[in-house]
Formats: C-alpha cells, sequence, structure tokens
C-alpha cells in the first residue's frame, strides 16, 4: 500500500511530465507544508498528519474563494477552484448525507451524550473518522441539531 506522500510525489512527477504548473505549483506548496512539519517538529508524518495539512489547505482556499467571490474577483476565484480541486483528489472520499446523520446517531448514543454540554465529547469521538470525508462546520451543526 503506497502512502499518501508517495501518492502526492507520483502526482508531482506526471504533472512535471504533462508540463501542467498550475498542479506542480499547488502540490509543491503541499509538499513545502509537509515538509515544514517534519522539519520543525523533527518527525515523519503519517497518513493522518499529510491529510490534516491538506485538510488546512483546503479550508484555506475555500476561505480564499468566498472573499474573492464578495469582492467580485472571479479570476481568482477560479484560480483557488482550480488549486481546490488538485488539492481534493488527495482526500479520502466524501460521506454521504444518510452515512453521516447515521453515524452521527450512533456517536451520540455511544457517548451517553443527551445535552449540549456533551456537544465536544461527541466531536472528538467523530473527529478521527470524519477526518477528510465530511465538513466539521457542517457535522457541528447536525450534533447541535441532534442535541438540541
Amino acid at each position: 500500500m503506497t502512502t499518501l506522500k508517495a501518492n502526492i510525489t507520483e502526482t508531482l512527477k506526471t504533472a512535471m511530465k504533462a508540463k501542467d504548473m498550475a498542479t506542480v505549483t499547488v502540490i509543491r506548496g503541499l509538499q513545502a507544508g509537509i515538509k515544514q512539519i517534519e522539519v520543525d517538529e523533527r518527525i515523519e508524518l503519517d497518513d493522518n498528519q499529510v491529510l490534516n495539512v491538506i485538510e488546512k489547505q483546503v479550508k484555506q482556499r475555500k476561505e480564499s474563494i468566498k472573499a474573492y467571490q464578495a469582492a467580485n474577483r472571479e479570476d481568482l476565484a477560479s484560480k483557488e477552484q482550480a488549486e481546490l480541486e488538485v488539492l481534493s483528489q488527495f482526500l479520502p472520499e466524501a460521506m454521504t448525507e444518510e452515512e453521516l446523520d447515521s453515524l452521527i446517531v450512533q456517536t451520540i448514543t455511544a457517548q451517553q451524550a443527551t445535552s449540549m454540554k456533551d456537544m465536544g465529547k461527541v466531536m472528538n469521538a467523530l473527529r478521527p473518522i470524519i477526518a477528510g470525508r465530511a465538513d466539521p462546520v457542517q457535522v457541528s451543526a447536525k450534533i447541535k441539531a441532534q442535541l438540541g
């Protein structure tokens, strides 16, 4: 089984051969983010930690797209959207609404959550399961709806 880092490197090589400079730039930025953490913390990142780096960069792109659209800068928003699509290929397949709802109900039951005080407990239990597969903001809203 190949690691996520190896997959990213292979994608970079393919993009370089195809002279797809937009993809090369995004992937090099991603690799730089990964390397920065590895050097700073003197560790080798595993797939989950690499996934966290990718999610952080995806979140930055989404926020930039919103800001550019609000400023009527569609040219910059579309550039960010293209970068978002490059990064998204490394994320696991997204959960369906049904899967997510079912998982939230199961977790609330398993954690014996009854009120909003238990929100953090439920969210912490879900975080490793939803990593890269669901938007934490959306999940949080669904938990509040269930507990509220």
